[in-house]
């Protein structure tokens, strides 16, 4: 049937009211900037000078870094004793940093590929940055398991996979093993699908290039991009090809990561919750990095138009509902802990909440199933301190998360002989002080030499990108 025909159907004194005010959601870009606006703001950050706030803070987070470094040699040199393990605690702050560096390298794969499988455009904003944090948090969560087998000298033997000739190295029924395999496999696929996101957005770096070392170098990373529609074709049935390979390493890697306790018989450990309880938690920890960077980014970068307060509500909303799942499964331990009548078991959840170490227990209580929600009134979303303050309550409560596994299940044993008290030492301290340290390094030299937003994937969701919508060349009427 015509257009002309379909507008005669429709009597003329008719008179069709538009949607309720609070029923149009905000716009994903404020105040109808335009495309080239975009690029000339995002781009701006890494052609203009540098921040009066940056260099000061790439000192102090290579000073952290140097710091950290540092640690290690001495740790090298030494041994692990300048860490403050003993028995029976032989897992402490290394496996609990690795841990927690892992669960935060999750968000960035989560927004950039699930969010992408389910078409939800608001990702395009935040994108870019949390797939940088993944691999950058990736990086510093895998120092911990190198340096904490201390000869560091005979990790060659179990990170290559040689044959297993006798039965020791490497033991392939080892969750320990396959956690090489887990973390090795998803950095290498999240730094493909970083890079792949990134190459249109090189070649309009290149293009605005004044200097030549720089046009060469964006050049070069742009893989001869022009824009063409074949490039374009390419380009997102790989980009679609990438985010379908990441989705299940989003659920397999932290569920993995909790095989390294979930297969011991240690009470605290030895459960079938792990897997989806790590996830739900690598999630939540992840969005609450993603928000620790981001507020104050999005003021110091002029970024409000692009990071809107409608992407901090919706990040909030994820936390809340990972926060929900989390606290769940706190309780449901404590529930199987009775349920399953074994009093070792019983002992060890009782001992988490109520024994020596019952400030780490009720600071994660605290932190990670009170604090979210606050999110579940709309002010507490929209005020960017707030989320800014309870994003830093959530990191810490997920450290706090790993340090009762790890430490408080290990601390005593089935003999009270055996039991013991781990208190870190300087070297402990300074070496996770350090890891922030290659973290926020790291980070701040992205964003200062690459687009830290995705420019074409926040042009796309713009009206002049819609062919439905009059900016777009949609004419009063028409149809498409």
């Amino acid at each position: 049937m015509s257009a002309a025909v379909e507008h005669s159907s429709v009597p003329s004194s008719v008179k069709i009211a538009p949607p309720p005010a609070e029923l149009e959601r905000e716009p994903l870009v404020l105040h109808n900037r335009s495309v080239g606006w975009i690029s000339d703001h995002i781009a701006g950050i890494c052609e203009g000078p540098a921040p009066k706030w940056w260099l000061p803070a790439l000192a102090i987070s290579s000073t952290a870094l140097l710091m950290m470094l540092g640690c290690i040699g001495y740790l090298i040199s030494t041994g692990v004793g300048v860490w403050g393990l003993n028995q029976p605690v032989e897992w402490a702050w290394d496996i609990t940093n690795f841990v927690f560096w892992i669960g935060i390298g999750h968000a960035g794969t989560l927004i950039s590929a699930i969010l992408f499988l389910l078409r939800q455009k608001w990702r395009t904003s935040v994108n870019r940055a949390a797939e940088a944090m993944t691999l950058f948090a990736v990086a510093c969560a895998g120092i911990f398991p190198v340096i904490h087998v201390g000869r560091i000298w005979y990790a060659v033997w179990w990170l290559p996979p040689i044959p297993n000739n006798y039965e020791i190295w490497v033991n392939f029924r080892s969750p320990l093993l396959w956690d090489v395999f887990a973390v090795s496999t998803y950095g290498t696929v999240s730094l493909l699908f970083w890079y792949t996101g990134l190459i249109p957005d090189l070649a309009t770096m290149r293009d605005r290039a004044t200097n030549k070392v720089k046009k060469f170098l964006y050049g070069f990373f742009a893989l001869g991009w022009t824009g063409s529609n074949r490039h374009w074709s390419n380009y997102e049935k790989a980009y679609l090809l990438l985010a379908g390979l990441s989705t299940p390493l989003v659920l397999s890697v932290h569920s993995i990561v909790s095989f390294d306790f979930a297969v011991s018989q240690v009470p605290g450990w030895h459960t079938t919750i792990f897997p989806p309880y790590f996830v739900a938690g690598a999630v939540f920890s992840g969005f609450g990095m993603v928000l620790t960077l981001l507020v104050p980014l999005r003021t110091l970068c002029k970024l409000e138009d692009i990071v809107t307060v409608r992407h901090v509500s919706l990040m909030c909303k994820v936390i809340l509902a990972t926060g929900s799942i989390v606290g769940y499964a706190y309780g449901m331990e404590f529930f199987i802990a009775w349920y399953g009548g074994n009093p070792y078991e019983l002992a060890a959840f009782t001992n988490r909440a109520f024994g020596p170490y019952w400030w780490a227990y009720w600071s994660m209580i605290s932190c990670n199933v009170i604090c979210p929600h606050l999110f579940w009134f709309k002010w507490c979303r929209e005020n960017m301190v707030f989320v800014f303050i309870v994003s830093i309550f959530v990191n810490i409560g997920m450290w706090f998360e790993r340090f009762v596994i790890i430490v408080i299940s290990l601390h005593r044993d089935y003999l009270p002989s055996s039991w013991g008290y781990f208190r870190p030492t300087w070297v402990d301290v300074c070496t996770f002080i350090g890891s922030f340290g290659l973290f926020v390094t790291l980070f701040l030299l992205f964003m200062r030499y690459l687009p830290m937003i995705a420019i074409s994937e926040v042009k796309g969701v713009t009206p002049q990108a819609d062919p439905h919508h009059p900016q777009g060349g949609a004419k009063h009427g028409g149809h498409h």
